[in-house]
């Protein structure tokens, strides 16, 4: 198999070339000048493949999907936002789950799971919601899923308790069902992931965490938290600073660095909270996480976290004065030292309901909501999709943006085609005309301007 026309990067003066390159058995055996035939092709990129450190698998294109039209899988229509609020998305997705079949969550999985696969995505840690409602349903769906797709994607299947497991009457069988899944299904868990925020209490937050870590620990599999979900501004109060500190406190009491696999990560979703740091807090934080040694990756998941957060409240009087939350991830990496990546969250739901779940795309976006627009800005943003977010899950990272180089394996790598001219109808009594499409050269072409998913393809 020949690769032509493969526009290859040097990162250390920041040249391209072309080349046409061979490759035997998923690894290049030749790079070579390419053969004047080749220059007539359109030039193409090889790049680390996308990664989903964090999607949420069974909520899938709740709202979008239409598939209760006519058909025998549940209708969601009447569920669609009113309000916008988190509150409103928890309600709606609770009543959701209630009309779960196996059909219908299998059909949403294999959609979002081949519309991954298509746009470039290789590997994800995909969560599965456990509770009284859906009982595990979600979870046996997702192991299908995980088994049918093992040629194209690594599924990491996450057992998530989105509700609470310590509060309101549900709690005691929200654990259950969970602790249930980790007994029965453990060959098929690669993560525990709670949401401590929605407890009653923040003692019982407080035992949410204990428990994962407990959990996490005595089954050994990765920890997912979802945390600080909010844009309160933080109390210097030690009893009442945000949630992440107290993960960091526990994670250390129970030895996580000495008795964990050294494999298993944790990862900290959302804390939209430590948005409100000023830089002493911020600086603060970062140096307590690293002088920790614990392998903690944060996850920014900014197109959910502007959807949900700065919403006014029924009393307020400034409705114009919203202000926007996410974590800053771009400068959480290059200024404060910190692991981190981004990811999509949701798709076609109460929590985020546009968007196509590109990862492309969400570090396009990524330019302005972080307001990041150099060249180096774009490769790390595209590493912030890619390597960053595979580390993140535990992945091992073999693949990354270097000069491809003879004996490396490329099978998993992205391949991004240009096309040469676009065609259109005709005028003045041409049948058609073409119009030369403007070409991408590079990561920064990638970021800025993500090509359509017709052009990608992952390499086998």
């Amino acid at each position: 198999m020949i690769l032509e026309n493969i526009v290859v990067s040097d990162a250390r003066d920041g040249t391209a070339a072309r080349y046409d390159v061979e490759i035997n058995d998923g690894r290049v055996q030749n790079i070579v000048r390419p053969s004047r035939s080749s220059l007539d092709t359109p030039t193409q990129l090889l790049l680390p493949p996308l990664c989903h450190p964090h999607i949420h698998l069974d909520k899938a294109y709740i709202l979008t999907c239409n598939n209760g039209v006519n058909s025998r899988h549940p209708d969601y229509s009447d569920l669609c936002p009113k309000s916008g609020s988190f509150a409103e998305a928890l309600t709606n997705t609770s009543q959701a789950k209630a009309r779960y079949t196996q059909e219908d969550l299998y059909l949403r999985g294999s959609q979002l799971l081949a519309t991954s696969y298509a746009q470039g995505v290789t590997s994800m840690r995909a969560f599965v919601e456990l509770d009284h409602v859906t009982g595990l349903l979600p979870l046996t769906t997702a192991i299908r899923l995980k088994e049918d797709f093992a040629h194209l994607l690594e599924v990491q299947i996450c057992a998530f308790a989105q509700d609470p497991i310590f509060s309101t009457a549900y709690g005691d069988p929200n654990r259950s069902i969970i602790d249930e899944a980790l007994t029965e299904f453990a060959p098929f868990i690669g993560a525990l992931g709670t949401t401590p925020y929605v407890e009653m209490s923040r003692e019982k937050s407080l035992s949410n965490i204990e428990w994962a870590i407990t959990k996490a620990l005595a089954h050994h599999v990765h920890l997912d938290f979802h945390l600080d979900y909010t844009l309160e501004i933080p109390s210097t109060l030690p009893s009442q600073k945000p949630l992440t500190y107290s993960v960091v406190e526990s994670l250390l009491k129970h030895n996580w660095a000495q008795i964990a696999d050294k494999s298993k990560t944790i990862a900290l979703g959302h804390c939209t909270q430590l948005s409100m740091f000023d830089d002493t807090e911020s600086k603060a934080l970062a140096e307590l996480v690293i002088a920790s040694r614990l392998p903690i990756h944060f996850v920014g998941l900014p197109t959910s976290d502007i959807f949900m957060m700065g919403r006014p409240s029924s009393i307020e009087s400034r409705s114009h004065n919203r202000p926007r939350g996410t974590m800053h991830v771009p400068s959480m990496i290059k200024e404060l030292g910190l692991s981190a990546c981004l990811g999509v969250n949701n798709v076609g739901n109460a929590f985020t309901p546009f968007g196509t779940g590109d990862p492309l795309q969400l570090a396009s976006w990524a330019v302005g909501i972080y307001q990041v627009g150099t060249v180096e800005d774009a490769e790390l943003l595209y590493d912030c999709i890619s390597s960053r977010a595979r580390k993140a899950i535990g992945l091992e990272d073999g693949a990354q943006y270097d000069p491809v180089h003879e004996g490396q394996d490329l099978r998993g790598y992205l391949l991004l085609r240009n096309e040469s001219v676009a065609e259109f109808p005709g005028h003045h009594g041409r049948s058609k005309m073409t119009v030369a499409q403007r070409q991408r050269l590079s990561l920064k072409d990638i970021v800025w301007d993500p090509p359509e998913v017709k052009l990608r393809a992952v390499l086998r």
